[in-house]
Order: C-alpha cells, then sequence, then structure tokens
C-alpha cells in the first residue's frame, strides 16, 4: 500500500496542459451529476491523475477541498495501470461528502472498466 501513495506522488499526476488536452480530444468519457471521468491509456506502468475544479464549483477553499478529496477517494481505490485520468467536477460536487463522492468516483470507474478487481489482485493478467 504505501508503493501505490509513493507512485501517486511522484509521477502519478497530469502536469502539462497538453496532456490535458489529449485526454479531453482522444479519451472516453463517463459521468454522473458530482463528477465526470475521462480516461485515455498511456502505455506507461502507472496511472496518471488530473483534476479540473472550475470556479463555477466555488471559491478556491472549495475547489482546493474538493481536489484533496478526490485524491484521497483514489489513494483508497485499486485502479488499473497504464491510465491518464482526468476528473472533472461539476457544481453539484461542492455540496458533497466525502463517502457520496467516493461512491460515484468508485461507480464511474468501475463502468469504465479501470478498476482492480479482487481476482486480479490475485492473479494479475486474468480478464
Amino acid at each position: 500500500m504505501a508503493q501505490e501513495v509513493a507512485v501517486l506522488k511522484r509521477g502519478g499526476y497530469l502536469t502539462k496542459p497538453q496532456q490535458y488536452a489529449q485526454v479531453y480530444e482522444k479519451g472516453n468519457s463517463w459521468r454522473n451529476s458530482l463528477v465526470v471521468v475521462k480516461a485515455l491509456p498511456n502505455g506507461l506502468d502507472l496511472s496518471r491523475y488530473g483534476f479540473s475544479v472550475s470556479k463555477r464549483v466555488g471559491k478556491a477553499v472549495t475547489r482546493n477541498r474538493i481536489k484533496r478529496l478526490l485524491r484521497e477517494v483514489l489513494r483508497r481505490m485499486p485502479v488499473k495501470p497504464g491510465w491518464d485520468i482526468v476528473f472533472i467536477a461539476r457544481s453539484a460536487v461542492a455540496g458533497a461528502d466525502f463517502v457520496s463522492l467516493e461512491e460515484t468516483v468508485e461507480v464511474l470507474l468501475s463502468r469504465a472498466g479501470l478498476l482492480i478487481r479482487k481476482y486480479e489482485e490475485i492473479c494479475p493478467g486474468v480478464d
């Protein structure tokens, strides 16, 4: 578990506007009332994450809180490696608590096929 956290801190984030633009243009998307998830295979050994929280969601304190909550949700979820994933917060997310945000992200990542299932943890490479 500690190794996953270290990977998330070191190279686990999208940092350049070109990386975001590529995911927006070529990636697939899944959405619900709180969050939109866009994902694109990246060919790397790790998944990288990006967060987009516009000013419509709230002031800086609210936007930063949402990003912190999303990072914590991702830290707890087993996501398949090799994807660039952008989370776009919708305005309704400002009133959401951690549990509802966690459930939302889990449902969206599951629909996208990006979550590692229990049997994949035991036997990697089995579909």
